[in-house]
């Protein structure tokens, strides 16, 4: 279930705005993790690698997404539980032991 929740907010990219700004205003939020976040983000910009070249416009954007939404997903992983449940990520703090 939180799985489906993580992909749905992955889809839905206006609750990822709020999401990163929190994530990276926190002070729950581990410098270091910070600093891989903004690493992963730079690295997705500089070495924007294509599996599928954007010249096929509807093929060329699928990799793209896909490596946004890993890049995501990975900021989401590290995030502490207090933003995921704030954010709808999982319901409770009990979800995380199950």
């Amino acid at each position: 279930m939180r799985f489906w929740r993580r992909i749905k907010f992955l889809f839905n990219f206006r609750k990822s705005i709020p999401f990163l700004k929190d994530f990276f205003i926190s002070k729950e939020v581990n410098p270091s993790t910070k600093v891989i976040s903004i690493l992963l983000i730079i690295g997705y910009i500089v070495f924007p690698f294509d599996v599928i070249p954007d010249f096929l416009v509807a093929l060329g954007i699928v990799d793209d997404i896909a490596l946004a939404s890993l890049v995501l997903q990975q900021m989401i992983k590290m995030a502490p539980v207090s933003l995921k449940v704030k954010h709808g990520l999982i319901k409770e703090i009990n979800e995380v032991h199950r």
